[in-house]
């Protein structure tokens, strides 16, 4: 399905940094439908970002619109900013669904949030429950004031739902987290501190990885310290990735065709074998024992610790 012409039919301020935007189609028809974990990519000015659908009811089949949650990031790259500038009647144009981060509706589940990475995690709860399955969720922040949804959390899931505040007795407790998950699933959604340290946790309680998920959000950025390095594609072609840019931009300017979605480095997608050279790793979804193997990267967010990579592309 191509691009759905939309328009903003409600804007909520839930806190001072988060809104929640209501979407629906311009000629007002059934959108397509989707799953819990599901997001949606918009197009703005400044590049298209994506945001998780969120519902506390059950998804339609036939949706007449979709709720994301967004947290404006005054020193971000622009998007939040832009969605947060949004009033109703504000035309927009939006993708079909599209889930990376799928609920497995049948296993028991361990949900862990880290501030507005709470967003999919409510429905997938949602289709949790609604499956009759256990479940525990988790919503780590600084404080309730400054999280989303934190007294409706509360009220729809009571003691399977925990609200951990920085420097409260409640604080996040990884070790008590992973001390739940026993033969559940364990999905983790929020910044980059938090999934590497559950991904670590996650490997050293020996929780096997196929039940370990992940969805960042956080878009990739410039570090410290980044240079230019090469690839060299199956062809022999050698191309230049500068500062700034991704393997992806580059090869798809050059017309090379590669397969990605998230740009984030936790969906998987765009995972390929590195035939010489090695990987900068900056991705959430490789196990410590791949990333030090070396042989495999997502090249997304990844960049090169050598001058040169030769990459099965």
């Amino acid at each position: 399905m191509g691009k759905i012409s939309g328009v903003v039919i409600e804007v909520t301020r839930l806190t001072d940094r988060i809104s929640s935007l209501v979407v629906a189609a311009t000629d007002g028809v059934a959108l397509p439908t989707w799953e819990a974990g599901a997001h949606v990519e918009f197009d703005l000015a400044v590049g298209a970002r994506a945001y998780s659908l969120v519902s506390f009811d059950a998804v339609l089949k036939t949706p007449t619109s979709y709720r994301i949650v967004v947290q404006r990031e005054d020193n971000g790259q622009g998007g939040s900013q832009a969605m947060h500038a949004m009033q109703v009647g504000d035309p927009i144009t939006f993708s079909a669904p599209k889930n990376d981060f799928a609920v497995i509706p049948d296993a028991p589940a361990v949900l862990l949030a880290g501030g507005i990475g709470v967003t999919p995690l409510i429905s997938m709860a949602v289709a949790l429950e609604r499956a009759g399955q256990e479940f525990r969720f988790h919503y780590s922040g600084r404080s309730a004031d400054v999280m989303a949804y934190p007294a409706e959390l509360s009220s729809n899931w009571g003691d399977a739902f925990t609200l951990h505040c920085d420097g409260a007795e409640t604080a996040l407790d990884l070790d008590r987290v992973m001390s739940f998950v026993g033969s559940a699933h364990l999905y983790v959604c929020g910044p980059r501190g938090l999934l590497d340290a559950a991904r670590a946790k996650a490997e050293t309680t020996g929780i096997p990885s196929e039940r370990v998920h992940f969805e960042l959000f956080e878009a990739a950025s410039t570090q410290g310290g980044d240079t230019a390095f090469e690839v060299q594609i199956n062809d022999g072609t050698v191309y230049t990735i500068p500062i700034g840019q991704s393997i992806i931009d580059v090869l798809e300017e050059n017309d090379v065709d590669v397969m990605y979605d998230c740009q984030r480095g936790d969906c998987g997608i765009c995972q390929c074998d590195v035939l010489e050279g090695t990987p900068d790793h900056r991705d959430v979804v490789l196990s410590k024992a791949e990333r030090d193997a070396g042989d495999v990267m997502q090249i997304c967010v990844s960049r090169a610790k050598s001058a040169r990579l030769v990459l099965d592309i």
